[in-house]
């Protein structure tokens, strides 16, 4: 009876380690799909609010595509609208087309890394795969290369050319290359009856014409899709819950099961709705919406497989944390005295800049008042401390540093306000009493 008792417990056993197993296996799949949706704008994901701006684009792309039309357009729109979440979706459904896929070339350029047309002209070659055609030539121009890599392209005629898509992300920045060349050249090939071709700016700047020159504006189609984030509150919690959510096709039905049910709990749940309503007051934004369920889902683990409110009111926490006052929580007591010796220099002087012998002056007084518990430090380490509080931002210079002048007589800003002070001395560890005080007190001969 005994024995038999123990193979119980010890199948028991086993079994809940293998469940432990199944559970480990299943969150890092949950872990893997929904970090993968916020951190890339997957084409698999949903649109929101952007049907019609969706619909304009993919006729142009298919024009561009089937009947061989050259087009040129600009979507333009706030960070984390989704505009790189639109085209992702606009080409995953053309290359779905059959008469498409094999025939249709992609470029994708992005002005923070293309920062110059030759690296830019590199990048076009090795897209189009014509490193091999293109060996040693030497080009006269940078419109002889190009040309010359769209006619690679060609098979014969020009309605059995190559249509090429062009998708050229922060496009402002392109704007910034000498004389424009690339753009000039792109443009003028989708005005001009060769290779079909379609050109797709991406950018967050409503005056990007007034950024082309004369010659390039004239060859633009003018065409603009807007991106406003223009969906109410409602349609926020709806996506809120859709990215949350498990697809279908997850290998345990019954886990999806439980796991999407939590997910509509969480949206119906009070305290969730609040965070999720003062994130939407701050930002429509949904980048940020993806930082705030990120930081959630890194609370997910065996022993917690579901996400709960306190997670995302944790996350929200995290989100809405106060950098400068962060860093005023690793500073060393002396550095403090500094930022309320400023403070007060602040109140008294109602916000006028400040230099560092009024800073030393104002802290000695706090000094001689309680010579008992606060250290004196030399005026070199103070030196040293004022100029550690500038490296790390908090303090910035008036105007640029001149060589005559003084270091000591140098006008200062301090970059944080009252209430932050306050704030990061709650929280600081460890702070002496009198300086607690110091902080307080209205007057710095109180």
């Amino acid at each position: 009876m005994k024995r038999s008792g123990f193979q119980f417990v010890k199948m028991s056993s086993r079994k809940s380690k293998s469940n432990n197993l199944i559970h480990a296996e299943y969150l890092s799949q949950v872990q893997r799909i929904l970090r993968e949706r916020f951190c890339h704008q997957s084409p698999h994901s949903n649109l929101f609010g952007v049907q019609v701006q969706y619909k304009h684009l993919i006729e142009l792309l298919k024009r561009t595509a089937i009947h061989g039309e050259s087009n040129s357009v600009l979507i333009i729109g706030p960070r984390g609208s989704g505009k790189t979440m639109l085209i992702n979706h606009a080409l995953k459904e053309l290359m779905e087309a059959e008469e498409v896929s094999e025939n249709v070339l992609q470029v994708h350029l992005n002005g923070l890394l293309q920062i110059n047309d030759k690296i830019a002209l590199k990048e076009i070659t090795r897209q189009l795969n014509l490193e091999n055609v293109v060996g040693d030539k030497v080009f006269g121009s940078f419109a002889e290369n190009l040309s010359f890599l769209l006619e690679a392209l060609k098979k014969g005629d020009r309605s059995s050319s190559c249509p090429v898509i062009f998708v050229l992300d922060e496009f402002d920045l392109f704007a910034h290359h000498k004389n424009q060349t690339l753009l000039y050249n792109l443009f003028d090939i989708s005005q001009s009856a060769q290779t079909p071709l379609a050109v797709i700016g991406l950018t967050c700047r409503l005056d990007i014409l007034e950024l082309l020159e004369k010659r390039v504006k004239s060859r633009f189609s003018h065409r603009q899709i807007h991106l406003m984030n223009s969906f109410g509150f409602p349609q926020y919690l709806k996506i809120f819950k859709e990215q949350l959510s498990l697809p279908a096709e997850f290998p345990d039905k019954i886990f999806t099961e439980k796991w999407n049910e939590n997910i509509q709990c969480l949206t119906e749940d009070r305290s969730v709705r609040e965070v999720l309503q003062k994130h939407f007051n701050v930002s429509k934004n949904l980048r940020s919406l993806h930082m705030l369920l990120m930081l959630a889902l890194n609370r997910v683990t065996t022993s917690h497989p579901f996400m709960t409110a306190a997670d995302v009111m944790e996350a929200n926490h995290l989100c809405s944390m106060d950098s400068k006052a962060n860093i005023v929580h690793g500073l060393s007591v002396l550095e403090i005295c500094l930022i309320i010796a400023m403070k007060h220099l602040n109140d008294i002087y109602e916000e006028e800049p400040f230099n560092f012998q009024m800073v030393y002056n104002e802290f000695q007084k706090f000094v001689q008042r309680k010579a008992h518990s606060v250290y004196n430090f030399e005026k070199p380490v103070v030196m040293k401390a004022f100029e550690h509080l500038q490296q790390l931002e908090l303090i910035r210079p008036m105007e640029r540093t001149s060589v005559n002048t003084q270091r000591e007589y140098q006008l200062m800003k301090l970059l944080l306000d009252n209430t932050q002070i306050m704030n990061a001395l709650q929280k600081y560890p460890n702070c002496p009493t009198d300086v607690r005080q110091w902080a307080t007190s209205s007057l710095s001969w109180l």
